[in-house]
């Protein structure tokens, strides 16, 4: 994409983003025209910080910072004051610009903040050796103006404190290029674990350098799966770990398991829980995904529903299952609400 694409396609969200905000300081404008006029700021400080994050600027993280926290409260203004529109509530300007600082700091701190997620996946004819075999699994962990080295760091050094049999990291690791963030996705060749860390692809990979990114992530050390399989022998058990490109891409788990040899459990990750229907009728016993982050913070939490098939969670589709990680990370705004970020140990025991 040239620069005259991208900036022209600033143009138009950012046009639309300032309309939205503009309808927010019509709501806000008897509490004072700076009032509504702040909303002017909070709607220009997101594309200043996506600007300024492309410059040599040395003051260009704290206005990324600022930015990405003005577009959270940004959003969450113009859904409440959307729902007291349709509601027909009228006087709850004050209320609702406060409510949404208050949210704003408590998503903040919860996003900077995993939690530790145990899920047990029973699988049918689990033989021994596999029992309580531990996948942990990292996805969504989007590096990039918010999220840098020591958050990276802290979610390798949890990881590996969790001992797990592998680890799984199901896409979208970094927003931006490889050249700007290597150092802080650098980490990650720390992880630890006997059999080893995988890597898919996920949607944002494509938006930035796949290629760029996935020859980094083999050079920290991390086997990238591109519609292909590796056979893990665990003392006398045999697991099956295959993976898919995005869906956004030729992604084809009946491919990942050509040639396949005998196992007693095939695992697929792939980013998009959407891959699940193909990766079921392929006949694989488990799915790991990330891709939805839960809805990251409220009210998408709920609003995501509208486009996905699975959100957050275990989920059954006839034979197989499939878990969707809220992420690790986050996208765009610093913020988690109701839709908590975590690192999950995912653990096999028999049927």
């Amino acid at each position: 994409m040239t620069w005259q694409q991208i900036a022209r396609r600033l143009l138009v969200v950012g046009g639309i983003w300032t309309l939205l905000n503009v309808y927010v300081g019509s709501h806000l404008h008897p509490y004072g025209l700076l009032a509504a006029a702040a909303t002017l700021v909070l709607a220009w400080l997101p594309l200043a910080a996506f600007v300024a994050g492309r410059s040599t600027w040395r003051g260009r993280r704290a206005l990324e910072w600022v930015g990405y926290v003005a577009m959270g409260l940004s959003s969450m203004l113009i859904v409440f004051f959307a729902l007291a529109d349709v509601l027909h509530i009228h006087n709850v300007g004050a209320a609702i610009l406060g409510g949404s600082l208050g949210l704003t700091l408590v998503g903040m701190l919860q996003a900077r903040r995993p939690r530790v997620v145990h899920v047990t996946v029973p699988i049918r004819d689990l033989p021994g050796d596999l029992q309580g075999f531990r996948i942990a699994q990292l996805s969504d962990l989007h590096v990039g103006p918010t999220i840098r080295r020591r958050f990276v760091e802290s979610v390798v050094r949890r990881t590996n404190g969790l001992a797990p049999d592998l680890v799984a990291v199901t896409g979208d690791v970094a927003d931006g290029l490889v050249p700007e963030l290597r150092e802080h996705v650098e980490p990650l060749a720390g992880l630890v674990a006997p059999h080893g860390t995988f890597f898919v692809t996920g949607n944002h990979e494509y938006f930035w350098d796949v290629r760029g990114w996935t020859r980094e992530l083999a050079r920290l050390g991390v086997d990238v799966l591109q519609n292909e399989h590796r056979l893990l022998v665990h003392g006398n058990g045999r697991l099956l770990l295959a993976g898919v490109t995005d869906l956004s891409a030729a992604s084809d788990p009946v491919q990942a398991l050509a040639g396949a040899p005998h196992s007693d459990v095939r695992v697929l990750l792939a980013h998009q829980p959407k891959s699940a229907y193909a990766a079921r009728d392929a006949g694989f016993d488990l799915q790991l995904s990330g891709h939805t982050h839960g809805g990251q913070f409220f009210p998408f939490n709920l609003l995501v529903r509208l486009f996905q098939p699975f959100v957050a969670g275990l989920h059954r589709l006839e034979r197989m299952w499939l878990y969707v990680s809220r992420g690790t990370g986050y996208w765009g705004p610093p913020l988690r609400l109701l839709a908590p970020s975590e690192i999950t140990l995912i653990e096999l025991v028999a049927a």
